[in-house]
């Protein structure tokens, strides 16, 4: 039984030092080591040995089968080693190899011009703030004074989640938010995505952006919002920019206008785009309404206002000429790769 045991040692260090791959060395393991294996069957004869060569073949074999997993233990440590020699030379990389040109991104259209108008009111000191889209209706209806029974709060306009929460028709809560928070003077801009209930055409989308605008301090009169909303507009589109006024009517601003821009695609002659009009309607805008003033705790005969409110769609398809509003979401990159 000794001389078996010595066997088996040695069949096992000479196998183990020919095993090619782990595989192979899992395998032989399971052939001397395993159950079933060979010095496990060997060991199972020990029943027949006497009393005093018990201990002697025992611990013969304990030393056999240490020799056996010290041999297993340091092929394996040598077999891995060879295989992340051989996976570092496989993938090795060549820095000298001139690199692929890939395609760069940039910012889409709409961005470039909300970071354009941006640059242009902080620089005439408005500072930049944002509200929820997820909107109660008292700041998108009720503190702009549209009651419960205008005909803006028709749920075809507007997306209500129940009867006192909707996605905000328009930014202008977040001029009531902030008079709310702030003492006059104030100038904001508040840049956002809305949402009405619109069907899908080239100007018209159920979610589009808006920057809503807001100044009140003493003595704001109509002139001041005129020169404003005059400027922006031909900052951003050239002096030779043509704008309009036209009275309107908005519950939230007394008097009330909304501003129109020469149509780009047709002079002002009338196309497809325009409607056959001419122009295109960029903003509304007006005074605020005392009420409104009054509502957030600011005195309406102290102080007064004007608000506008821009389609930053509009702002961008006359930037850039684009005569369809859907090309800004449709995330065609033959288009937006022309900004």
């Amino acid at each position: 039984m000794k001389s078996a045991l010595e066997a088996i040692g040695a069949a096992a260090r000479e196998q183990l030092a020919g095993a090619a791959d782990l595989k192979a060395l899992e395998e032989l393991r399971i052939k001397f080591l395993g159950k079933k294996g060979e010095l496990t069957a060997l060991l199972k004869q020990m029943g027949g040995l006497s009393p005093e060569e018990r201990p002697i073949i025992g611990q013969l074999a304990n030393q056999v089968r240490q020799e056996i997993e010290e041999e297993i233990a340091q092929r394996q440590q040598a077999l891995k080693s060879a295989l992340a020699q051989q996976k570092l030379r496989e993938e090795a990389l060549d820095v000298t190899m001139p690199g692929k040109q890939l395609p760069m991104g940039h910012q889409h259209p709409l961005s470039l011009v909300l970071d354009e108008f941006k640059e242009i009111f902080l620089g005439m000191g408005f500072d930049v703030v944002q509200g929820p889209e997820v909107e109660l209706d008292y700041y998108n209806f009720e503190a702009l004074n549209i009651p419960k029974d205008h005909p803006a709060r028709d749920t075809q306009d507007t997306f209500y989640i129940n009867d006192n929460i909707v996605l905000r028709t328009q930014t202008s809560p977040v001029q009531v938010r902030t008079m709310e928070q702030r003492k006059p003077p104030i100038r904001i801009i508040s840049p956002g995505r809305v949402y009405r209930s619109d069907a899908v055409d080239a100007t018209h989308s159920p979610i589009f952006h808006q920057i809503e605008g807001l100044v009140v301090d003493k003595g704001i009169t109509m002139a001041d919002l005129k020169g404003c909303l005059e400027t922006v507009v031909k900052r951003i589109y050239g002096d030779d920019a043509v704008v309009r006024f036209r009275p309107h009517h908005f519950p939230f601003t007394e008097p009330s206008a909304e501003v129109d821009i020469q149509c780009f695609n047709c002079k002002g002659e009338g196309c497809r785009l325009c409607k056959g009009e001419g122009w295109i309607e960029i903003l509304g805008c007006g005074m605020v309404h005392p009420k409104v003033l009054s509502g957030c705790g600011i005195d309406p005969e102290v102080y007064s206002g004007f608000a506008f409110g821009i389609g930053l769609e509009r702002l961008v398809m006359r930037r850039f000429n684009i005569d369809d509003l859907r090309l800004f979401y449709d995330n065609d990159l033959r288009f937006l790769s022309q900004f």
